[in-house]
């Protein structure tokens, strides 16, 4: 799926060049300086809540936020490998604020409630790669309809209107599984330094993805491109193929987990172009 020991190869890095210790980076997650993300302009008050979801698997414990009033576009926020935690409650809540209605979803919630990783993205990969290993092509794609059944549940959300998915690295061939397993449902789909997009097996996420009717934008770090440097050729014809618009770019320099604002490697500058990106493709396509 992801080979999500570059999370802690980029930490390394981060630590060989002085930018921050283990140490340094937990006192800066519990004092929450990590986690400030710029504000939204003309934000809307919104609404969170925690929530459960029935899924065929059990329930799955999540955070949903949306607009106090009226109705929005469903999004769907598949976290990386740490899980339903602080930064991602704040990424689902800036995204409402600017006018969706967003569940964040605990992926891991058939072995461990959230919180799943209790530095954030400061936990050791080691403790949690388990539970991304106990999860697959199967659970990707009954979660997938479960979560957007219960969004099409919900009063806040507009059924007149596309779901959106996203997702952050192992997140990403999860968003890329939503759009197939809800094709008719799913309309906008958004990968950030997503692990595993391309595989040489028959379920891959990108070929599942093209028989789906959704726009995608998705953005690969540069040392995932390094390692991986057809995986964008591949994205992008497979896509063509398919007539299916996609936005697919190398952000540099950007390390794999350059998104989420807890992350050793978080580059504030492009995570910020990625977000902008992300509201232009649901501005298009859950409109």
């Amino acid at each position: 799926m992801c080979d999500q020991d570059h999370f802690e190869d980029d930490r390394l890095e981060s630590e060989a060049r002085g930018l921050v210790t283990r140490k340094q980076f937990g006192v800066m997650l519990a004092a929450g300086v990590a986690m400030m993300l710029p504000k939204v302009a003309n934000a809307a008050a919104v609404t969170e809540s925690e929530v459960n979801v029935k899924t065929p698997d059990g329930t799955a414990d999540c955070y949903f936020v949306h607009p106090a009033s009226g109705t929005a576009a469903g999004v769907i926020l598949w976290p990386d490998i740490f899980g339903l935690r602080p930064a991602m409650r704040q990424m689902g809540k800036r995204l409402a604020e600017s006018g969706y209605s967003v569940l964040v979803v605990n992926p891991f919630y058939r072995v461990q409630k959230a919180p799943t990783a209790p530095n954030g993205a400061a936990t050791p990969i080691a403790t949690v790669a388990p539970l991304m290993q106990a999860l697959n092509e199967k659970t990707h794609i009954t979660d997938a309809k479960a979560f957007v059944g219960w969004l099409d549940a919900q009063s806040s959300v507009d059924k007149n209107r596309k779901i959106g998915a996203q997702g952050y690295c192992m997140g990403g061939p999860m968003a890329l599984r939503t759009a197939a397993a809800v094709p008719g449902r799913v309309g906008a789909i958004g990968s950030f330094h997503g692990g595993g997009l391309v595989t040489k097996t028959p379920d891959s996420p990108h070929l599942e993805a093209a028989t789906s009717k959704a726009q995608f934008l998705i953005a690969i770090a540069t040392n995932d491109d390094a390692r991986t440097p057809t995986d964008k050729d591949v994205l992008k014809e497979t896509f063509a193929k398919a007539n299916l618009p996609a936005e697919i770019e190398v952000y540099t320099p950007a390390n794999h987990g350059w998104c989420p604002p807890d992350s050793t490697v978080y580059n504030e500058p492009l995570a910020e172009k990625a977000w902008g990106r992300l509201l232009v493709l649901y501005g298009k396509a859950l409109a």
